[in-house]
């Protein structure tokens, strides 16, 4: 059995938009292209379109790749978001004690929540539909509606702090 002061750490990577990723190669499609024919005609107007185009790029390409890492660490689940695999930003912090319940998304346990809609959705799955659906939802401090994908140890650690609150039919 774990202790309260179990330690779990889980990475899961977004699917790719076709748009975003359609976005990136247009605009470094049209930097260079600006870059060069700024070069030839020697027109300043073509060289701050390719810094435009650079810029746009650059941060196009941030969030064309982007992945989450769930952190479980004394009865505290953190949520990272991973830009690009190169830039890390916490976007939540979720206390266990504060959670309603948490369960596969499909599951009867979280019927008495889907009519409400008073509740703020965020979505830290990989964005994939798979069969069986591997997503949880966990339902927050009566505010936030919040899409997982747990592995078990991740489940196991919730479900030793929370009992009551964690389900995995």
């Amino acid at each position: 059995m774990m202790n309260d002061n179990s330690y779990v750490e889980l990475l899961i990577a977004r699917k790719s938009q076709p748009l975003m990723v359609f976005l990136k190669y247009l605009t470094i499609l049209m930097a260079v292209f600006s870059f060069l024919l700024g070069f030839l005609s020697g027109n300043i107007l073509f060289m701050i379109l390719f810094v435009a185009f650079a810029v746009g790029a650059y941060f196009i390409s941030l969030n064309a790749s982007i992945e989450f890492e769930y952190q479980y660490c004394e009865r505290e689940i953190t949520v990272d978001k991973i830009l690009n695999k190169s830039k890390r930003k916490r976007v939540a912090t979720f206390e266990t004690e504060r959670m309603e319940v948490i369960a596969p998304s499909r599951s009867y346990h979280l019927d008495e929540y889907r009519n409400k809609d008073n509740y703020r959705k965020l979505d830290f799955s990989s964005g994939e539909v798979q069969q069986p659906d591997v997503t949880y939802t966990m339902y927050y401090d009566g505010r936030e509606k919040v899409i997982l994908e747990p592995n078990k140890e991740l489940i196991d650690a919730l479900k030793n702090v929370a009992p009551r609150k964690v389900f995995t039919d």
